[in-house]
C-alpha cells in the first residue's frame, strides 16, 4: 500500500468518528475534538431526569449495584445497635442494673465504634488502591474480604472477639463507602447523579429494614441464635454483589486518566451511547475535563488534596460527611434503644424500629422528586432546619413530667427526625460529596471525606451512647437539646460555605472553583460552553 493510499484511508477512518486514537492532550487544540466535547457536554445539560433514565438504563443499574455495597455496612451498623436492646444479648453479656440486664456503656461504645474505626482504614487504603485498580477490582477485592470477616463476628464468643469481628468487617466498608458515591457519580448523566447517588441513603435504608425485620422475628428467643442468624445474615449480599460487579464496566472517566481510552470507549457505549457519534462526543467530553484538571497536577497525591483549590473542595466534602453525625441522625442509628429509653415496652420498640426503617425507604425515594425540584444546597439548608425544630420539641416533650403520652410523643419525635433527616441531609449529602471533587482527585477526596466522617462519628457515638444509657446520663428525648444545638452549627458553616452545583459538568465545577467565587455565587454565574480555564 502506498503512502498516499495509507493516509487517505487514515483521513476516512477519522472522518467516520474513529477519535479515539487520539491522545486527549490533543483535544483542547483539535477544533474538532473541542467541537465533540461541547456537543456532548450541551447534551447532557438538555436531558431531563425521566428522558436520561429511560436512554441509559444500563447505567442506573450499575450505579444503584455498587450503591448497593453499603447495604452491608449498614446492615452491620445497625444490627449492633440492635443487639444491645436483645434480651437473650443482654442476658449473654451484660449487667444486672435495677433489676433488669444491660450492656455496659463502655462495650456498647466499643460495638459501635469499632466497625467504623475499621472503615476509618479503609477509606484511606481506599483511594490509592482504587486509583491502581480501578473501581471494580477494588470493590471485588472488598467484598472477597468481607465474605471472609464475618466469619469472626458469627463465632465470637464475647464482646472482645465480636468487637475485633467488627473492625475486621469495617475495612471493607471504608472501601464500599468511599467508593460508590464516586463511581454512580461517574458512570452516569448529569440529570441522574443526584438520584443515583442518593441511592447510597437508600441501601442504608434497606440494611437497617433487614436488620430490624431479623432482630424482631428473633427477639424473643432466649439463646444464642437471637444474634448469630441475625449475623449469618451478612452473607447474604458479598456473592451476587461480587459476580454483578465483575460484570460491570469500569468507568469511563477513570480509564481516561488512565489512558485507556479504546477501553473507556467500549464503557461509554454499555452505559447507554445510543450512536458512534453519541459515544465519541461523552469520550470528547471526559477528555476535556481530564486535560484542564492534567494540566493543574500531575499525579494524584493525598497531599493535593490540600494544595489551592481543591483545599476548599476537600473542607467541604469533610464538613458535610461529617454533619451527618450532628442532626440528630444518630437517635435513628439507635433507635430500638431510644424507643426503650423514651419508655416504650421491648417488643413495641422493635416493631417502632421496623417502621421506621420502612418510613426512611419512603424518605429516600420522595429525596429523588426533590432534587428535581430543589438544588442541593436548598434541601441541605431546609432539611437540617426542619430537624433543628424537631429535636428542640423532642427535647421540651422529654423535659416536661413524664407519661404513656409523652413516651410516645417522644418515641414518635424520633421517628420524624429519622424520616426528614433520610429524605433531606441524609441523601443530598452524597451527592453533594459526589460533585464537590475535582475528577483527577475524586477516589481519594471521597475516601478522605469519609475518613472525616468517621472522626466525627466515633466520638459521636459514645456521646450518643452516654446520653441514652441507664448506666450514663440517661437524657432519653432531652438529648434531642444536644443534637439541635450541634445540628445549628451545620447550618450556620452550610449557609455560608456550601456551593450549588446542580446542573453543572464537572468542567463547570472546576471553573467555578478555580474563579474562587463565594459560595451563594456559584448559582448564578453563567460559564460558557467554550470556556477551558
Amino acid at each position: 500500500m502506498s503512502a498516499d493510499t495509507k493516509a487517505h484511508e487514515e483521513l476516512h477512518q477519522e472522518q467516520k468518528g474513529e477519535k479515539s486514537n487520539i491522545h486527549h492532550s490533543e483535544v483542547l487544540d483539535n477544533p474538532d475534538l473541542l467541537h465533540d466535547a461541547v456537543d456532548g457536554e450541551n447534551r447532557e445539560h438538555q436531558l431531563g431526569v425521566w428522558e436520561a433514565a429511560k436512554k441509559h438504563p444500563w447505567a442506573c443499574l450499575w450505579a444503584f449495584t455498587m450503591c448497593f455495597t453499603i447495604v452491608m455496612e449498614s446492615f452491620d451498623m445497625f444490627l449492633n445497635t440492635n443487639f444491645v436492646a436483645l434480651k437473650a444479648f443482654q442476658k449473654k453479656y451484660g449487667v444486672h442494673v435495677d433489676g433488669d440486664w444491660t450492656i455496659p456503656t463502655r462495650w456498647q461504645s466499643a460495638l459501635f465504634q469499632s466497625g467504623q474505626c475499621g472503615a476509618f482504614i479503609g477509606v484511606f487504603l481506599a483511594g490509592p488502591v482504587t486509583n491502581r485498580l480501578g473501581y471494580r477490582w477494588t470493590t471485588i477485592l472488598a467484598l472477597m474480604m468481607m465474605n471472609a470477616t464475618i466469619f469472626i463476628s458469627f463465632f465470637a464468643d464475647s464482646l472482645a472477639v465480636m468487637v475485633i469481628g467488627q473492625a475486621f468487617e469495617g475495612v471493607p466498608w471504608g472501601f464500599f463507602i468511599a467508593n460508590s458515591p464516586a463511581y454512580a457519580s461517574e458512570i452516569v448523566p448529569l440529570s441522574l447523579r443526584a438520584a443515583c447517588t442518593a441511592t447510597l441513603q437508600m441501601s442504608r435504608s434497606i440494611g437497617s429494614i433487614i436488620v430490624a425485620g431479623a432482630t424482631y422475628a428473633y427477639n424473643n428467643r432466649s439463646d444464642q441464635w437471637a444474634w448469630r442468624m441475625p449475623l449469618a445474615l451478612q452473607w447474604i449480599f458479598p456473592t451476587p454483589l461480587l459476580i454483578l460487579i465483575f460484570l460491570a464496566p469500569e468507568s469511563p472517566w477513570w480509564l481516561i486518566r488512565h489512558g485507556r481510552k479504546e477501553q473507556a470507549l467500549r464503557s461509554i457505549k454499555r452505559l447507554g451511547a445510543t450512536s458512534q457519534e453519541e459515544a465519541h462526543q461523552s469520550l470528547a467530553m471526559m477528555e476535556r475535563t481530564v486535560q484542564i484538571e492534567a494540566e493543574m497536577g500531575g499525579a494524584p497525591t493525598l497531599l493535593d488534596l490540600l494544595r489551592g483549590t481543591d483545599l476548599r473542595r476537600t473542607i467541604i466534602t469533610c464538613l458535610i460527611y461529617a454533619s451527618q453525625n450532628f442532626a440528630g441522625n444518630l437517635i435513628a442509628n439507635q433507635a430500638t434503644y431510644f424507643f426503650e429509653q423514651a419508655g416504650i415496652s421491648p417488643n413495641m420498640a422493635f416493631q417502632l424500629n421496623l417502621i421506621n426503617s420502612c418510613l426512611q425507604f419512603v424518605a429516600n425515594g420522595l429525596s429523588w422528586l426533590l432534587t428535581t425540584w430543589f438544588g442541593r444546597r436548598t434541601i441541605y439548608l431546609w432539611g437540617t432546619a426542619t430537624n433543628i425544630t424537631l429535636l428542640i420539641i423532642l427535647g421540651i416533650c422529654a423535659s416536661v413530667p413524664q407519661n404513656h403520652h409523652t413516651n410516645y410523643a417522644q418515641a414518635c419525635l424520633g421517628v420524624v427526625i429519622s424520616f426528614v433527616f433520610a429524605g433531606t441531609q441524609g441523601p443530598i449529602s452524597y451527592t453533594i460529596i459526589s460533585e464537590t471533587s475535582s475528577v483527577r482527585l475524586r477516589a481519594l477526596s471521597t475516601a478522605v471525606g469519609r475518613a472525616g466522617y468517621y472522626v466525627a462519628e466515633i466520638p459521636m457515638i459514645y456521646l450518643s451512647s452516654k446520653m441514652l444509657n441507664t448506666t450514663g446520663w440517661n437524657l432519653a428525648g432531652k438529648c434531642g437539646y444536644v443534637w439541635a444545638g450541634t445540628a445549628t452549627v451545620c447550618w450556620v458553616m452550610a449557609y455560608f460555605f456550601l456551593p450549588e452545583l446542580k446542573h453543572r459538568s464537572y468542567r463547570e465545577s472546576d471553573i467555578l472553583f478555580n474563579r474562587r467565587l463565594p459560595a451563594r455565587k456559584f448559582k448564578s454565574t453563567v460559564i460558557g460552553v467554550e470556556e477551558n480555564e
